[in-house]
């Protein structure tokens, strides 16, 4: 048997045990076989359950030419034996030994062509029934291949599920490891912005402490030389104050919001927190109140709250 050949099946074989039956009783013969090859052995498979049948499951023939499953074979299709003790090649074969002149065989074969073994009937005497009902043989012989054609089918399904499985397991498995390999991916990300953050931290901390350490000192040293200039004084407290919102690092949220700002708008909105009214930050820019007007009008604008009564000095201070 070609070793990449399924197994037969109990059910099967059970089958076919009734097919045999079946075919003895229709032929009048005492017995008739499937049997097996698996070169250079050939062996029976399954046996008639009727009288005067010699043949028990399992007997094993060496395969040579007096053996008429061999003619069947060289055959390639069907060998009739009337009376072997009449034919000089069959006149002294092993089956001569039970008595078994008459024979009638068709091989049967796998899906690919290959060799399975052969169905038969044989007799001690020429048996015209069993001549007469050689199509029934080929037709019983047919069934038998249609089975295996059945079970190879089954077989060569079975493996391509058991190839899916491996290969979702690998697919699995490479999967969980791939998941691993982004844990520690992350885990060393996560490692890395901690560090990033500890350094800008620091980088923080030193940028504050020069502010601190640098200008501060000299702002203070500028107000005493300034000789109560009430317009540079003004300007020296907006500086000061930036630096101090600085220092204390302002909030994310009021840097975005004056993001929008122009310049001049950035400059009022610092006076608006600072508490100077609309006329003071004009006297200051040297501008018209309208002109501050307009900006301050922007500023809300921009901010989301224009035409809501909301009070401008409240909103910038309620995002610092």
């Amino acid at each position: 048997m070609p070793r990449d050949m399924p197994n037969i099946p109990g059910e099967m074989i059970a089958n076919w045990q009734r097919i045999i039956d079946l075919i003895a009783k229709l032929s009048d013969v005492p017995a008739g076989l499937v049997m097996r090859t698996d070169a250079p052995h050939h062996s029976v498979l399954v046996t008639s359950q009727t009288e005067g049948n010699p043949y028990e499951v399992g007997r094993e023939f060496r395969l040579h030419e007096k053996l008429y499953c061999q003619g069947v074979f060289d055959n390639d299709g069907e060998l009739i034996v009337q009376d072997a003790t009449c034919e000089p090649r069959w006149c002294d074969n092993e089956d001569l030994e039970e008595g078994m002149s008459f024979y009638i065989g068709y091989p049967l074969k796998w899906p690919d062509g290959t060799v399975f073994g052969t169905i038969c009937v044989l007799d001690r005497r020429r048996n015209k029934r069993a001549l007469l009902f050689r199509d029934g043989l080929k037709e019983f012989a047919r069934v038998i291949e249609a089975d295996l054609v059945l079970l190879t089918e089954i077989d060569m399904r079975s493996r391509l599920e058991l190839q899916l499985q491996e290969t979702l397991d690998q697919l699995e498995k490479r999967v969980s490891e791939r998941t691993h390999e982004l844990e520690e991916a992350n885990t060393a990300l996560r490692v890395l912005l901690a560090n990033v953050e500890q350094s800008r931290q620091e980088y923080d901390q030193q940028f504050l402490r020069q502010i601190k350490g640098l200008v501060m000192p000299h702002v203070s040293r500028l107000r005493l030389r300034l000789n109560g200039d009430p317009v540079a004084l003004t300007y020296l407290e907006l500086m000061e104050n930036s630096l101090k919102a600085i220092s204390a690092s302002y909030s994310s949220k009021l840097a975005t919001a004056f993001e929008s700002l122009t310049p001049a708008e950035l400059e009022i909105a610092q006076m608006v927190m600072r508490g100077q009214t609309t006329k003071e930050i004009a006297q200051t820019l040297a501008r018209e109140t309208s002109t501050v007007d307009f900006h301050r009008n922007n500023i809300r604008r921009k901010l989301g709250i224009h035409g809501k009564g909301q009070n401008l000095r409240s909103l910038l201070l309620s995002i610092q």
